[in-house]
């Protein structure tokens, strides 16, 4: 494979494209892949993973327990966990990231996540998410976590005038992001969806049909399910995926599937807070773009998107047996299905003409001895892999010999966890 600058020039045989090359990475025994790609997360919520009060809550109770703790965030704690976060995406073969920011107190701003990003090379796509309907209104956060839907507007239009770039192989894009039903009201949503559409290839991102309480709460405020709520706020389409997308009647994703709406598939939280197993096999199937998401490491624990993409085929099979799901579907999730759902023709894929993001994973290790003798590519999804060996963005390596490249990682560490305590002392 020949990179050249940020782009993949040729694929072909070894010999004759290392002739043309200034520089050599020896990959044997390794298999590449595209980049593997993250269409939810919450980089924030590394800094409250494991929190005794919510370890064993369901939706609505976890996101109460943590929301007193989020709204003392600083914009050095989310610097901090944004470092975190990237960093364990990076090791685990993730090159292009959604990060769902949607709570932004005490100077905070997404300004801060995308120098981070840029810093340690991600491609990333950054929310200018958003809470505006506090308890006081009828919403579920605490009035001191919301902000004003003013100020919000404003502030999202500033973020895509300085940091948005719709050209090809962009390395920033900017996703607006109100946060959730019981968040935000009905205008904010109306309003981020006309922002947007202003502009190129800024597309709109929430939460929806994550829990059955989700969907009382918006029988209950609007006399609505969550799908028919957002259909009628202009929120489906190619521009439009929605987190989770658990509770779906089939006659609503078969209208999603119609407009091409996308879903970013958390399995990992959703077992986690036991939301349950989304449809996403009948919602591909019924043409919604389905991608995957290790969402917050508070729901999560971790920033693994192989195991997501295991975890997305091991419990397919739970819900529908064996065969629901296979090794390569999965892999296809992570990668292409990531790429739809982002809207972008320029990752996902070794090919010519594609992002210079690829990842190497070694088959000839412990975690998949046994295993990639019999089925190489398989063996990534069937066996526990620890970490990538090589992870290359943008035409840049950023992990090599399973380690990051100049990042060092126990300052990181130590950085974070004052971060965290902090949030709780």
């Amino acid at each position: 494979m020949l990179l050249r600058d940020n782009a993949i020039e040729a694929v072909g045989p070894t010999a004759e494209l290392t002739a043309r090359a200034d520089e050599v990475v020896d990959a044997r025994g390794l298999v590449l892949l595209p980049g593997l790609i993250c269409t939810h997360h919450h980089f924030y919520q590394t800094l409250t993973r494991n929190l005794p009060q919510a370890q064993d809550a369901e939706l609505f109770d976890w996101l109460v327990a943590h929301y007193p703790v989020w709204a003392r965030l600083t914009p050095e704690a989310v610097r901090a966990s944004t470092a975190t976060a990237v960093a364990e995406l990076l090791l685990s073969g993730c090159t292009t990231a959604v990060d769902h920011g949607y709570i932004w107190p005490n100077g905070a701003r997404v300004d801060d996540q995308i120098a981070v990003a840029r810093e340690m090379g991600l491609r990333f796509h950054a929310s200018r998410g958003s809470m505006s309907r506090g308890r006081s209104q009828g919403g579920l956060p605490p009035d001191e976590a919301v902000e004003d839907e003013d100020a919000i507007l404003r502030d999202s239009e500033r973020v895509i005038r300085e940091h948005h770039d719709p050209s090809r192989y962009a390395m920033t894009r900017i996703v607006i992001a109100p946060c959730s039903p019981f968040s935000v009201t009905p205008e904010l949503m109306r309003a981020s969806a006309e922002l947007a559409r202003k502009h190129e290839h800024v597309h709109l991102h929430t939460h929806l049909c994550e829990t059955v309480d989700e969907e009382k709460y918006c029988i209950e405020q609007y006399g609505k399910r969550p799908v028919e709520l957002a259909e009628s706020l202009g929120w489906t389409g190619p521009d439009v995926w929605f987190a989770h997308a658990i509770h779906m009647a089939r006659e609503e994703f078969v209208r999603l599937g119609a407009k091409r709406t996308g879903v970013a598939h958390c399995p990992t939280s959703n077992m986690r807070l036991g939301s349950g197993i989304a449809p996403v096999l009948a919602q591909r199937d019924a043409g919604m773009r389905v991608g995957l998401g290790v969402d917050g490491s508070a729901s999560n624990d971790g920033s693994h998107m192989l195991d997501e993409a295991r975890h997305a085929m091991l419990l397919q099979r739970v819900a529908h047996g064996a065969s629901a799901m296979t090794a390569r579907e999965a892999l296809r999730l992570a990668t292409r299905g990531g790429a739809e759902v982002l809207g972008r023709d320029d990752i996902g894929a070794i090919a010519p003409g594609m992002a210079a993001d690829v990842i190497g994973i070694r088959i000839d290790s412990l975690a998949t001895a046994g295993g990639s003798v019999h089925d190489a590519l398989a063996s990534l999804i069937f066996c526990r892999i620890p970490n990538v060996d090589l992870n290359i963005v943008d035409g840049t390596v950023r992990v090599r010999d399973g380690r990051l490249v100049d990042v060092d990682v126990p300052a990181l560490v130590e950085r974070h966890e004052s971060a965290a305590r902090a949030l709780v002392s």
